[in-house]
Order: structure tokens, then C-alpha cells, then sequence
């Protein structure tokens, strides 16, 4: 199934964007809803609840008095976190029982207001974040909730900033517009991209990619989309993955691009690499058949030595490839150096780019880009490895030290 997490600040649109989605075929889990659900009369929340906060918080009909728990968390940080303590784990365990129940072949959409503070956005597929202007937001709680805007401020101010939900988002949904424009925007999304994941997930297949190399300018979000991406896929299988690493073009800055995340996933060996195939394809990222091996460097000729398994996303707006190679392998190496070599190196990022380019030009009309890849192996060989062979011997350059632990099981092998 394909999980998304929903949030965003009190009063930017969330729950209208949740039950849009319901409308349209999600199955919608309601964080909110589960937390009333879980302080109800008679439930051991509520008296744990009652006991953390004392007996006037309670209604006279024994219900919990939202207003006045509200009026003591909102002003006291500790308090706020002694109930969310209480809370979250009750919500958490609710809805781990909704999704044991969901099929297969379901989009299952977690509304979370507190997604963020939480730390729970690798537990998705994709986290979408709907997001207002803090003034409009003001407004909303004032004309729609009859707070004041001092008590809508202080609502804000107890939620994740919004550069701080922003950068955990895969997809914001800007509702500073009309109620149409956003549900025409929820609309799109569903069709056009989360329709598509969850059927190639379902089958277990990478996304299409039609379009031929394009090279794009240098982007600031890359590095941070690719840390939000990697703590995903270590989450998929923590015990056997020793890392997880941004490599490629679109991991050195200022060198134009393919917009193509590219990721190198480090094992112990193939026999794990295979092992948690599933789980890989499970978090999105299906194994690509035919792709075995990295294009040996003279200095180690042997094949056999460059080996790997290669998986890409199923997601189709957000391209990505998954290299999985065992750490001190050659290819492995190759990989991390190639990288910082680039990083360290002007001149080097010149050069690459370069030649990136011209190859771009001559493969501006294919239906993909593998020709374009193939083109660029002799360069690989024969400019890159000389030059980045050199600055590592010239610097000392080594690569991480997780390498010694899996090197040295593969040695007792």
C-alpha cells in the first residue's frame, strides 16, 4: 500500500485537503479524531489524562473540557509535552490497527497535525504539507474559530515553524487561494502522481521516464531531498543497511544536473543486498532487472569485483536511483570519491560539466536517457579515474569508516 503522511498548521487547509482525498478513494486515518477518541469516558487515556491534570479538566458530564486542557498546554510548553506523552502513543497504536486492515492495492492517508514535532515522516511513501501565510491563517481562526488573534498566535506558536514543516514536505499544497484551486490542486496531485505510485508500487515496478537528458541548473534542494529520501529507505531495513549516501551530480553543488536523485545504499554483502529486496520495493523503491554490475576500472579489471544491485523509485515525480553495493567493493569507492573529488575540485566540476553537456546535445532527442549514460562510461574510465585517482593519493583522501566493519566480514567469508 502506499502511505502518505498529511499535516500542516492549525488552520491552513489540512482537513479540507484530507477529505478531499477520502472523496476521491483514500482510506483516511484522522489523528485528531482518534485523539477524542481515545480520551472518551471510561477510557484509560482519559484518566491518565485526568490524573496528569486533575479532576478540572473534566466537563460535567465527565467529559474531557478541551478549552480548559487547551488554556494550560498552550501556555506551558512541559505541560504540552506531558500530555502529548500521554496522547501520542495511544493515537500511534490506533492507528497501527487501521493500517493492519488496509489492503494491498490502498492509498492510506495519516492527517497528522504534529507529523513534524513527532519525527514520523520516513514511517511514508510521501509527506504532503498544506501550508498558508501566517496572517491568512490569523484570519481563518478568528472569522472560523472566534479566537483572538492573540490565541491564534499562541496556537501557532506551539506547532513546528513552517520552514520547518516545509523542509520535511515532499509535496505543499499552497492554500493562501480559493477553496475551488485548492481542491483542484488535491485533484491533479491524485491523478497525476499518487495514483500512478501506488499502482507501480502494487506491481513493483520503477517509474516511466520518457524524457531524454536534460540538464538542469544546480539546485539547492537536492542535498535535503536526498537526506529526507535516504533516512526513508534506512528505516526500510535498519539492521542490514550500514548506510545510506547522496552520490551523483545532483550531490555536488554547483554542477548542472539531470534532475535524478542519485543514491548509494551500502551493505555487507549481495546476499543481504537480496535479502531485503522486498523491503525496498516495499518502501517504494522496486529492484530493476538486468542491472548487475558497475563497468570495471583498470586498476581492478575483474568484473566479479563490481558487482551491485540497482533499484529505482516508483514514484513518478520524483526520480531516483538506488545503487546498492557492498562497502569496500570497488564500485562502492568509486562512487563516494567520484563524488568528493567533484566536491573538492573546480576544475573537476568544469570539466565534468562539460562534457555532460555536449553528450546532452547529442542525445536532446531520445525517448530516455540511456544512451546518454552509455556515452558517458569511456569518460568515466579514462579522464575522471586517472584525475580523482591522483587527488585521493595527493590528500589522503579515505572513505567512510563503516567500510572496516563490513570489509572485514567479507574477508571471513
Amino acid at each position: 500500500m502506499l502511505k502518505i503522511g498529511l499535516t500542516g498548521g492549525i488552520a491552513s487547509g489540512k482537513s479540507l485537503v484530507a477529505a478531499r482525498l477520502q472523496e476521491l478513494g483514500a482510506v483516511l486515518i484522522d489523528a485528531d479524531l482518534i485523539a477524542r477518541q481515545v480520551v472518551e469516558p471510561g477510557t484509560p487515556g482519559l484518566a491518565r489524562v485526568v490524573e496528569a491534570f486533575g479532576p478540572g479538566i473534566l466537563g460535567p458530564e465527565g467529559r474531557l473540557d478541551r478549552p480548559a486542557l487547551g488554556a494550560i498546554v498552550f501556555q506551558d510548553p512541559s505541560r504540552r509535552e506531558v500530555l502529548n506523552g500521554i496522547i501520542h502513543p495511544l493515537v500511534r497504536e490506533s492507528a497501527a490497527a487501521i493500517v493492519a486492515q488496509a489492503a494491498d492495492e490502498d492509498i492510506l492517508v495519516q492527517d497528522i497535525p504534529l507529523l513534524v514535532e513527532t519525527g514520523q515522516g520516513s514511517a511514508f511513501h510521501l509527506v504532503i504539507v498544506v501550508d498558508a501565510p501566517d496572517d491568512v491563517r490569523i484570519q481563518r481562526m478568528v472569522d472560523l474559530r472566534g479566537m483572538s488573534p492573540e490565541d491564534a498566535r499562541s496556537r501557532m506558536a506551539a506547532q513546528a515553524s513552517q520552514e520547518a514543516r516545509n523542509a520535511a514536505a515532499d509535496i505543499v499544497l499552497e492554500n493562501s487561494g480559493s477553496r475551488e484551486e485548492l481542491l483542484a490542486t488535491v485533484d491533479a496531485l491524485w491523478f497525476s502522481r499518487l495514483l500512478p505510485f501506488a499502482d507501480n508500487c502494487r506491481r513493483g515496478v520503477r517509474a516511466r521516464r520518457t524524457e531524454g537528458p536534460v540538464l538542469s541548473a544546480s539546485r539547492t534542494d537536492w542535498g535535503p531531498q536526498a537526506a529526507r529520501l535516504s533516512s526513508r529507505i534506512q528505516a526500510a531495513a535498519p539492521e542490514d543497511i550500514l548506510a545510506v549516501d547522496h552520490i551523483g551530480s545532483t550531490s555536488v553543488p554547483g554542477l548542472a544536473a539531470k534532475d535524478v536523485i542519485d543514491l548509494q545504499l551500502t551493505v555487507a554483502d549481495l546476499e543481504v543486498a537480496d535479502r531485503i529486496a522486498p523491503h525496498l520495493a516495499a518502501a517504494g523503491y522496486p529492484r530493476v532487472p538486468g542491472v548487475v554490475a558497475d563497468t570495471p576500472k583498470p586498476s581492478q579489471p575483474d568484473p566479479a569485483q563490481w558487482q551491485k544491485r540497482f533499484h529505482a523509485n516508483a514514484d513518478p515525480g520524483r526520480p531516483t536511483n538506488l545503487h546498492v553495493r557492498v562497502a569496500g567493493s570497488p564500485g562502492w569507492r568509486y562512487a563516494l570519491l567520484f563524488r568528493d573529488w567533484l566536491r573538492a575540485e573546480a576544475s573537476a566540476v568544469a570539466l565534468y560539466e562539460g562534457h555532460k553537456r555536449e553528450l546532452a546535445a547529442q542525445h536532446a532527442s531520445d525517448p530516455g536517457t540511456a544512451a546518454y549514460a552509455d556515452a558517458k562510461e569511456p569518460w568515466f574510465t579514462d579522464v575522471a579515474w586517472p584525475l580523482m585517482d591522483e587527488w585521493a593519493s595527493r590528500t589522503g583522501w579515505q572513505p567512510p569508516s563503516y567500510s572496516s566493519v563490513a570489509a572485514g566480514l567479507n574477508s571471513e567469508q
